[in-house]
């Protein structure tokens, strides 16, 4: 089996396929043809978001497939700062009208908070979340929607919808890269059947600059990019490495190594990375 036929299935039904291509930071004239090759290698699932400003370019590009629409499972995610129902509503059908598409397979909530709020106050939006979270639903329930889910939500902001809402979020995207590994929300989310996504799988770069990791990566004899998407695949979630360039997505994809018991716990361990210009970054918060 290739590793794109590889899929985890959601709590719906839904079978999600393990790899992903990301696209955050391709522009929108150029996204599309990175999204025509990324299917022409193989990849079957596409990760963008409102934010990214290159929606239309990859609806563009999954329009323009060399396989049909439904062979190719498309994400996006609403807006940080979008906390009330009917913005949600809107910007849902404005997403589907800049793609070009009847539907999307999964849209999730980009941040519990605010991007100019993260690590900056304590406000988890628990009631804005709530309703974001009705207006996917009446999505879903529309047929615009296959299925929805979150990203960077910890524990308490989980609970929140699984406890005041009929709908249990499908995935938890989450930052997860050797030097960051969140093993309490990747269980506790796991544990609660909500599959875990894993964006910026190289540490925003920064991974390719430490020694720690690059003395692994040549004992495997891959590269460290490889090395670290295989280190998230054997956590049992759903990787999103990002690219533009053809060569690196096929590279990003060979994967049929495997990493020692012993070697993933030193990667496990290791700490303090340094992300260099990439900390300014609104995952990293109230930093815009």
């Amino acid at each position: 089996m290739s590793i794109f036929d590889e899929t985890i299935t959601l709590n719906n039904g839904v079978k999600i396929p393990k790899l992903a291509l990301g696209v955050w930071e391709i522009p929108d004239d150029k996204v599309a043809d990175a999204v025509k090759s990324a299917v022409d290698i193989g990849y079957r699932h596409i990760d963008t978001a409102q934010a990214y400003g290159n929606e239309r370019g990859v609806g563009e590009g999954v329009r323009n497939a060399s396989v049909s629409r439904d062979e190719i499972f498309v994400n996006s995610k609403v807006a940080a700062e979008i906390k009330n129902y009917d913005a949600a509503k809107q910007s849902i059908d404005e997403t589907l009208n800049k793609m070009g598409l009847d539907y999307l397979d999964m849209m999730i909530i980009h941040n519990p908070q605010p991007w100019n709020e993260v690590n900056q106050g304590n406000d988890r939006h628990f009631e804005g979340n709530l309703e974001t979270w009705r207006a996917m639903e009446d999505a879903v329930k529309a047929g615009k929607l296959k299925t929805i889910g979150v990203s960077s939500f910890g524990k308490e902001d989980l609970d929140n919808l699984i406890k005041n809402s009929s709908t249990k979020p499908a995935v938890n995207q989450v930052q997860i890269h050797i030097g960051d590994t969140p093993m309490d929300i990747i269980k506790y989310s796991q544990a609660n059947d909500i599959a875990v996504e894993a964006f910026s799988p190289v540490a925003h770069g920064a991974a390719m600059k430490d020694e720690r990791i690059k003395q692994m990566a040549a004992k495997y004899n891959v590269s460290v990019p490889q090395l670290c998407i295989r280190y998230d695949w054997q956590l049992n979630v759903i990787v999103l490495p990002k690219s533009a360039n053809p060569e690196h997505m096929k590279a990003n994809a060979e994967l049929d190594f495997e990493i020692s018991d012993e070697d993933m716990k030193t990667l496990m361990a290791i700490d303090q990375m340094d992300y260099g210009e990439a900390s300014v970054f609104p995952v990293f918060g109230g930093k815009i």
